[in-house]
C-alpha cells in the first residue's frame, strides 16, 4: 500500500511537503484531481494516482493547466470534491477560466494549489501567483509547515464548501520538494456519486446554470464570500502567535518563510523581543486579528516570497486603522531589509532582523569565508549546466546549428520551455535566440514568419518538445499555418514530459492512472492542419540535416520537422546501451587536430572526456549512454562504436 493511502490514524510519519498535501486530499474525500507536470509540484498527482484504485478516484495530466482547472472544476460542478496542481507559471495558463470560475462559483469542494519556485531553482523565472487571489477575489491560504500541509488542504476544501467558491492554497519548492513529521488523521470511506443537476431556477447555485453571468448578480455575490471568508479567517487556527505580550519587533509572515523566520529568532536569542505571526490566511486579511497584534509595537517587520504581496497588504490594513492602532515603521521588501529577488533562508532572515535590533551578529566570519570558497572549489570538477550524456536535443541541436551554417542566411531558432531550453547555453551551440513561455517558440516565430514584406530574409525556426506540442504549440502552429508564416517548426519528440519524470502525455498510449489511452500522432496532426512534415531520428545526421536544409530552402508556408528518439533516461532506455564506445588512441590527433578538440570542446558531451595526461580524448564508461552520436562528429574516425549484441 502506498504511505499515502494508509488507513492508521494518528500515525506519524515523514513525508515530503507534496505527499502531505496529497493525503491530506485524501483525508478530505477527493475524487477528482488533474494537473499538468511542473516542479515543484508533479508530485502530487504522482501519489494520487499510485492509490485511484483503492481511493476511488479519477487522476489526470491534463493537455494543460487552463484544462486541468476546467477538469477538476467538471468534479466540483458534480458535487465531487476536486483538486487542480499547478505551478507559478500555470496559474497564468488557466487565468481566463479561473477569472470565470471565480465568478461563477463552485458546488463540491475545489482546491487549486500553485505550487511556487522562488529563486527559479527549476524555472525560467520566479513568478508569484498570490496577486491572483486578489486580482480574481478568492481566497488564499498558505501552510506554513509539513503538518500544516496536510491539514491545511483538508480544510481547503471545507473552506471552499462553505463558500461555495474555489481556494487557493500555495506551497513553494522549499515546502513542496523538503520533508517533516506528518500525523495522520482519517481517511473517509468513499462511495463517490457523481451527479451534475442543471434545471433549477438560473440564479439557484445548487440546481441551477453555472455562469459568471450575470455579473452583477455574481460579483456582488462573490464579494459577498469574501466577506464570509474575513469572518472564517479571524478565528482560523491557522493563525498563530509566539513571543511577548508587547514585543519590540512583531514580524509577520507566511508559507515557508516562517520556518526561516523561526530559526532566525532561535539564532539571534530575541524571543523575548521578537514576536512572531504567523498567518496561514494571507487573503483575505482578518483586519481585527491584524489589528490585534499590530497596536503591539511600533515596528512591523514582513518576510515573505517573491513580491511585497503580503506586505502591500497589511500597509494598506494599518493605515485604513492607523487612528486605532497609530503610525508604524514597517520593514521588508518595500525599505530592502528583506531581499525583493530569490527565495530566502535564516540568514537573510537574521540579517534583517539584527539589522532593526542592532544587534552585532556574524552567523560567518569573513576571513573563513576567504578562505574556504577557493578550497571548496580547488579540486572540484567543472560542471557546466548540460543535456544528460545520450540526450537527443545535443543531436538535435547540433543538426540545426549545422544546418543554419551551411545555409549561411543568419537563420535563428525560436526557443521553448523544456529540458531544451539549455540550448540558449553553450552545451546546446547557443542555437535558441528567444525563450519565453511554453508555446511562445512556434507563436513568436509566426509572427517573425511574417516579416519577409519588411525586408526580413533570414530563415525562421522554432523548437518544441512533444509534451509542450500539445499543451501549447498546436494553437500558435494554426496560427501560422492559417496566416502562410514562413517559418519551420521542429519537434523534439523524446517520449514523454522528460524535464519533470517522464509524466504521460496525449502523444503516448498511457494516461497518469497507468491504464490505456488513445495515442495521438504529432505528424498526422500537423499535416491535417496543412503543414509540410518530415520525421527522421537525430541521431542519423545525414538524413536530419538534408532534411531540415530541403526545408529552410522552401520559402513560404509551415513546414514541420519532427526529430524522434527517446530521451535517454526514459523508461525503456535506462541500463540500456545500443553501442559501446571507445577512442582509438593512435587515430585522435587530439589538440593537433584541425578539429582543435571538437568533441571535447565544442560537442561536450559528458560521456566524452579529455585525457590532458595523453593528450587524447576518452569515453567515460561510467556515464556513456552508448548512444554513438559522437562518432559521427570526429573528422578523423578516431571515435568508434561497436554494437551490442
Amino acid at each position: 500500500m502506498n504511505l499515502i493511502a494508509k488507513q492508521e490514524k494518528d500515525g506519524r510519519y515523514l513525508l515530503m511537503g507534496n505527499e502531505a498535501i496529497a493525503r491530506g486530499a485524501l483525508e478530505a474525500g477527493v475524487a477528482v484531481a488533474a494537473g499538468y507536470p511542473g516542479t515543484p509540484s508533479s508530485e502530487i498527482i504522482e501519489n494520487l494516482a499510485r492509490v485511484t484504485t483503492e481511493r476511488d478516484l479519477y487522476v489526470e495530466w491534463s493537455t494543460n493547466e487552463k484544462v486541468a482547472m476546467e477538469v477538476a472544476a467538471a468534479g466540483s460542478f458534480a458535487e465531487l470534491r476536486s483538486l487542480c496542481i499547478l505551478k507559478q507559471n500555470g496559474v497564468n495558463v488557466a487565468s481566463d477560466f479561473f477569472l470565470h470560475l471565480a465568478g461563477s462559483g463552485t458546488r463540491g469542494g475545489m482546491v487549486i494549489i500553485p505550487c511556487e519556485d522562488p529563486g527559479a531553482l527549476s524555472s525560467i523565472n520566479e513568478g508569484d501567483s498570490r496577486h491572483f487571489s486578489r486580482m480574481l477575489e478568492v481566497p488564499l491560504i498558505e501552510p506554513g509547515n509539513f503538518q500544516e500541509a496536510k491539514d491545511m488542504t483538508k480544510w481547503a476544501f471545507e473552506l471552499s464548501e462553505t463558500l461555495r467558491c474555489p481556494v487557493m492554497l500555495r506551497s513553494v519548492t522549499r515546502l513542496s520538494h523538503a520533508s517533516g513529521n506528518v500525523v495522520f488523521g482519517e481517511l473517509p470511506v468513499t462511495h463517490h456519486k457523481a451527479r451534475f443537476q442543471h434545471d433549477g431556477f438560473i440564479l439557484d447555485p445548487d440546481t441551477g446554470m453555472i455562469s459568471s453571468a450575470p455579473v452583477a448578480y455574481r460579483h456582488g455575490l462573490q464579494q459577498e464570500k469574501l466577506q464570509k471568508a474575513i469572518e472564517l479567517f479571524e478565528t482560523s487556527p491557522f493563525n498563530t502567535y509566539t513571543g511577548p505580550e508587547n514585543p519590540e519587533l512583531l514580524v509577520i509572515t507566511s508559507s515557508a518563510c516562517n520556518l526561516y523566520t523561526k530559526e532566525a529568532i532561535q539564532l539571534l536569542d530575541v524571543g523575548d523581543r521578537v514576536g512572531l505571526l504567523k498567518l496561514g490566511t494571507t487573503w483575505p486579511l482578518p483586519p481585527k486579528l491584524l489589528g490585534k497584534y499590530l497596536a503591539t509595537t511600533d515596528k512591523i517587520l514582513i518576510v515573505e516570497e517573491v513580491i511585497p504581496f503580503l506586505e502591500e497588504n497589511v500597509k494598506i490594513l494599518a493605515a485604513e486603522t492607523a487612528e486605532t492602532i497609530g503610525i508604524k515603521k514597517f520593514y521588508g521588501k518595500r525599505d530592502g531589509s528583506i531581499p525583493s529577488v530569490n527565495e530566502l533562508n535564516p540568514d537573510l532572515v537574521i540579517t534583517a532582523l539584527a539589522n532593526i535590533l542592532e544587534l552585532n551578529y556574524e552567523g560567518v566570519a569573513a576571513a573563513y569565508t576567504e578562505k574556504a570558497l577557493p578550497l571548496a572549489f580547488l579540486n572540484a570538477p567543472v560542471r557546466d549546466l548540460t543535456f544528460c550524456p545520450g540526450c537527443p536535443h545535443r543531436a538535435s541541436f547540433w543538426n540545426i546549428r549545422t544546418v543554419l551554417k551551411k545555409d549561411n542566411r543568419e537563420g535563428f531558432v525560436c526557443g521553448d520551455i523544456g529540458c531544451y531550453s539549455l540550448a540558449m547555453l553553450p552545451t546546446g551551440f547557443s542555437t535558441t535566440k528567444t525563450m519565453h513561455a511554453m508555446g511562445s517558440g512556434t507563436g513568436i516565430a509566426s509572427g517573425f514568419g511574417q516579416l519577409a514584406r519588411f525586408g526580413m530574409d533570414q530563415p525562421v525556426l522554432s523548437v518544441c518538445g512533444d509534451s509542450t506540442f500539445f499543451h501549447a504549440v498546436m494553437p500558435a502552429l494554426v496560427n501560422a499555418v492559417h496566416h502562410k508564416s514562413d517559418i519551420t517548426l521542429i519537434v523534439l519528440d523524446n517520449s514523454g514530459t522528460a524535464m519533470t519524470g517522464f509524466q504521460p502525455h496525449p502523444g503516448l498510449e498511457v494516461d497518469a492512472q497507468g491504464s490505456e489511452a488513445l495515442k495521438l500522432d504529432i505528424q498526422a496532426i500537423c499535416e491535417s492542419m496543412g503543414a509540410t512534415v518530415q520525421v527522421t531520428d537525430p541521431f542519423d545526421f545525414k538524413a536530419t540535416q538534408n532534411a531540415l536544409f530541403e526545408m529552410l530552402q522552401i520559402k513560404s508556408g509551415v513546414k514541420v520537422l519532427v526529430l524522434k528518439q527517446s530521451c535517454a533516461l526514459s523508461p525503456e532506455k535506462k541500463h540500456t546501451r545500443r553501442f559501446e564506445m571507445s577512442v582509438d588512441s593512435a587515430s585522435c590527433l587530439g589538440e593537433d587536430c584541425g578539429c582543435n578538440r571538437l568533441c571535447t570542446r565544442i560537442f561536450r558531451c559528458p560521456g566524452l572526456v579529455w585525457d590532458k595526461v595523453n593528450g587524447i580524448s576518452k569515453i567515460d564508461d561510467a556515464i556513456c549512454s552508448g548512444c554513438g552520436v559522437c562518432a559521427s562528429i570526429c573528422p578523423v574516425g578516431a571515435i568508434e562504436k561497436r554494437e551490442v549484441a
